[in-house]
């Protein structure tokens, strides 16, 4: 019989990848979503048919006691949240509620219905905030700068709560950033590829950025959703720091990305000081010896294997859309 798996927050770049990975296995594989979602769904188009979606939501606990009881998973990911870092000073009550006391509703959840259920919490580098050591390592203490990272380090740490009160198979995975042509264009990443794919179109004149000196560790999405299975095959629950150990700058990122093009960056980037963060994070770099070692884990893309595949797939993506709306346009004028 195929094991059963839970994905929330199954629309997502992460959700999207996980699910295929663990189609790949022979997985059954059951997304949640949102009854008042409105995006991502794009994403999931590939698993139409391959993938059951259902509708609940972390905020309301019986919905997920309810879902957990018809699906009874053998394993539950959990990759809901408001992860938008700007998003969270914004809206600091939202992203409480569903990235920090969401972990809880689903870790009760399992606690009541079937302890036995193994269970994942996408933590996040941004728990790290203003580091106090790099690289950092699953030891590395938390100073969280935004209402995501605060929310996050509670996810993290009631997840280890619940390993160790209920005797519950829960692990953090602790990963660094990691990207993909599925990325939403919120992020720094996705924005920069976009606007290079419509600079070199001739769409777009100007990319206006934040903070280029910002630093990060950068992987592929498609990775690091491996790592999330590896963790749930052990023989002993444990947390997980997932990340290629090399960072860069966003400059870095945004020079690349025009060079991958054949353009240079100092003509099309501008300095815009309203995308500036009320407080920042401006280096992280992780330290995955342990997920090395006990998962036998390690990232396969390059930092410039990977900027090259989200700027080719939006060069491709925003192509495909222009000789689309030309063709609309001459239908348009056949009919009139």
């Amino acid at each position: 019989m195929a094991r059963r798996a839970l994905i929330t927050g199954i629309t997502g770049q992460d959700g999207a990848y996980l699910a295929e990975f663990l189609l790949g296995k022979g997985y059954e594989v059951h997304g949640m979503v949102r009854p008042t979602t409105t995006a991502g769904f794009e994403r999931t188009d590939r698993l139409r048919g391959r993938a059951q979606l259902h509708q609940a939501d972390l905020l309301d606990q019986l919905s997920i006691v309810t879902l957990l009881t018809e699906i009874r998973p053998h394993e539950v990911y959990n990759l809901a949240a408001q992860s938008f870092v700007p998003t969270s000073f914004m809206l600091p009550l939202q992203t409480a509620e569903c990235t920090a006391l969401g972990v809880t509703r689903v870790l009760e959840a399992i606690r009541l219905i079937d302890p036995t259920i193994r269970f994942y919490q996408a933590s996040s580098s941004e728990m790290f905030g203003r580091v106090k050591e790099e690289p950092q390592n699953e030891e590395t203490g938390f100073w969280p700068r935004s209402p995501y990272g605060v929310a996050k380090a509670y996810g993290h740490w009631i997840t280890v709560n619940y390993r160790e009160s209920y005797n519950i198979f829960a692990c953090s995975g602790i990963l660094f950033n990691h990207e993909s042509p599925l990325r939403g264009k919120e992020f720094v990443t996705r924005k920069v590829s976009d606007a290079v794919a419509r600079i070199k179109l001739g769409l777009l004149d100007k990319l206006k950025l934040g903070n280029v000196d910002a630093q990060r560790d950068w992987g592929f999405a498609g990775d690091y959703v491996e790592a999330m299975w590896m963790m749930l095959q052990q023989d002993t629950p444990g947390d997980f720091v997932i990340a290629t150990g090399i960072k860069h700058s966003v400059r870095d990122l945004v020079e690349l990305a025009f060079r991958h093009v054949g353009l240079d960056w100092q003509q099309y980037v501008e300095t815009d000081p309203t995308l500036l963060r009320p407080a920042d994070v401006n280096t992280l770099c992780g330290d995955a010896s342990k997920a090395r070692a006990q998962l036998g884990w390690a990232p396969k893309v390059s930092f410039a294997g990977l900027v090259a595949m989200m700027v080719d797939a939006d060069l491709e993506r925003i192509a495909r859309d222009l000789r689309r709306e030309k063709s609309e346009e001459g239908w348009h004028r056949d009919d009139a």
